[in-house]
């Protein structure tokens, strides 16, 4: 799988752009703030409708237009396929595939994968369990673009839910509360719940290994790294499902809707939701410590590199071609170890593209293309 051709339209800082690549390794390069990430950040949002640096739409049109639009071209199997996306904030997204409109944006997800590594990813160890959980559900939505529904189910859910009982509450400490509707969303945040919880555990499982194995590369074997889940539910009852046929969705749905029952007056008393997948984390090991905390700079670098590694893995080995992996002015972070053992991981895959302030920073086992960018202007050097 690779992008053959990206076009913009109003996208973040370009009235305009088009711009040709071929498979293997393309670098962009030019000093910072001249447009190099708003290229791949495009790439991405065909791949995943969101942005790794933003966590909503309006900064992505540019400024004084209504809508931005993004075009590419991404050819699978020999077989192009010209994806396209109209970005307009506040209003739903529209979609078109070869042309022909598609009922709902999320129904191209799944024509281009990617995996994507930047700066940011250093917040996947040190950061808060929100940042982990949407690595979670953004592997989830590429191993399976049908995630995107359950996740947007349970986030419905989750608010309203969460809305309903910050009324409650509130009516409960007058004297005048009726909780009767709780038990309707109970069970809704149940349902949906268990489904987005039962497939998290199957991801966590299959990914372990990936995991292992990618840490071990890139630290050279020093030290082991271990993942594994945290809810609020048992632990022994998490690794029955995680094993379990058909997900165990019932079974967590059922425990799901018990927690929620028991936390009931504690919710009421704060105005918030204490129980589901909206409260777990992705837990991170590293030898017998936890990484958030005791791992060095450098370790935490390279766990968050083998947690990007592990994710193209596991979409390689399940089909599909191998996903575009972009590299986003990651090199300039790494010592110089770090820097060419990702290097040689990476230079295998079918499309590596890298963003580089100067050239220098792009290893010599990345050779390949070269793109500058420059003021918004985009030039192909080789």
């Amino acid at each position: 799988m690779h992008v053959a051709h990206l076009s913009l339209a109003d996208f973040r800082s370009y009235p305009t752009v088009e711009l040709s690549l071929d498979p293997g390794v393309t670098a962009l390069v030019g000093p910072n703030g001249q447009g190099k990430t708003n290229l791949v950040e495009a790439i991405g949002y065909v791949a995943t409708l969101g942005s790794h640096r933003v966590s909503n739409d309006a900064p992505l049109v540019r400024f004084g237009a209504e809508r931005a639009v993004v075009r590419a071209q991404v050819v699978r199997d020999g077989r192009p396929t010209l994806v396209e996306i109209e970005v307009t904030p506040g209003r739903a997204n529209r979609a078109r595939v070869n042309r022909g409109p598609v009922p709902r944006a999320r129904e191209v997800l799944g024509l281009l994968r990617t995996v994507l590594f930047a700066p940011e990813d250093l917040a996947l160890v040190k950061g808060d369990p929100g940042e982990r959980r949407r690595f979670l559900d953004d592997l989830l939505v590429a191993r399976a673009p049908r995630f995107a529904g359950v996740r947007s189910d349970y986030e419905r859910v989750l608010k309203q839910r969460s809305a309903l009982l910050k009324s409650a509450g509130s009516a409960i400490r007058r004297g005048q509360g009726d909780v009767r509707t709780l038990d309707v969303w109970d069970q809704h945040l149940a349902t949906a719940g268990a489904e987005l919880l039962a497939a998290r555990l199957r991801l966590v499982r299959d990914l372990r290994p990936h995991v292992a194995t990618a840490y071990e590369a890139v630290s050279q074997g020093q030290g082991a790294a271990e993942i594994g889940y945290r809810s609020s539910l048992a632990d022994d009852l998490l690794a029955e499902v995680a094993d379990a046929a058909g997900g165990g969705r019932e079974l967590l749905q059922a425990r799901l809707l018990e927690a929620t029952s028991r936390m009931r007056s504690a919710e009421l008393e704060r105005g918030v939701c204490l129980v589901g997948p909206h409260r777990d984390d992705l837990l991170l090991q590293l030898g017998p410590f936890p990484a958030k905390g005791y791992a060095s700079h450098g370790e935490s670098w390279s766990y968050a590199l083998a947690l990007r590694l592990a994710s193209y893995e596991l979409l390689r080995h399940e089909g599909g071609g191998d996903p575009v992996l972009v590299l986003d002015d990651v090199f300039a972070e790494l010592d110089v170890g770090r820097r060419e053992r990702l290097a040689e991981l990476v230079a295998g895959a079918e499309q590596v593209l890298v963003t580089a302030a100067v050239p220098q920073d792009v290893p010599e086992a990345l050779e390949g293309a070269r793109v500058d960018v420059m003021a918004g202007e985009v030039t192909r050097v080789r």
